[in-house]
């Protein structure tokens, strides 16, 4: 009896294991996401101000620009970033602009992201200085456009991703964010 016993165990664990063979592994990935480079753009901006210990807010200005292969433009006030000072050190922003394409169609743009600042970006950023994705730990946000324009109307229907290249936010001088932006397919 025992010998029935133990091969049932030892049929029922080998017809376990071949089914799951069968299946794909649940944490196998399956798709494989495809970046296809929209622009590059520069949103110049008021040095921030906390609200709190825990919120900074910085005012985009008029001006700027966006170039890309098929995109140009400048953003429009009103315009802001709202960054929330979470209890990592992390930043997480909430940002809303405007983008007017050099036709005159308006793109609104509002996403959200995280930066993860390393001592050396803090320095820099806490002097005034530029900083880079060189310095920084941390730092993409994901995009989402809202427009009435018929050309750039496929915005409206596609996640954005931003890389952040570069910023300065200095009290004296030219106060900065630029980010290069792809589609993702």
């Amino acid at each position: 009896m025992k010998i029935v016993a133990m091969l049932s165990r030892i049929a029922f664990a080998l017809s376990t294991l071949l089914l799951a063979a069968s299946f794909p592994a649940a944490h196998a990935q399956t798709t494989q996401p495809k970046f296809e480079y929209l622009m590059t753009y520069k949103a110049l901006l008021e040095p921030g101000y906390m609200a709190d210990s825990s919120l900074i807010i910085v005012n985009v200005l008029n001006g700027g620009w966006a170039k890309g292969p098929n995109i140009s433009g400048s953003f429009i006030q009103p315009g802001g970033d709202w960054l929330r000072v979470l209890p990592s050190g992390a930043l997480r922003l909430d940002v809303r602009a405007t983008l007017k394409t050099d036709e005159g169609d308006l793109l609104y743009i509002s996403y959200n992201g995280i930066i993860q600042h390393t001592e050396g970006s803090l320095a820099k950023l806490n002097a005034g200085e530029k900083f880079t994705n060189k310095d920084i730990g941390y730092f993409v946000t994901a995009p989402t456009v809202q427009t009435a324009s018929k050309k750039y109307d496929y915005l409206n229907r596609v996640q954005l991703i931003n890389k952040f290249v570069e910023a300065r936010l200095g009290k004296d001088g030219e106060s900065y964010v630029m980010y290069d932006v792809f589609i993702i397919r």
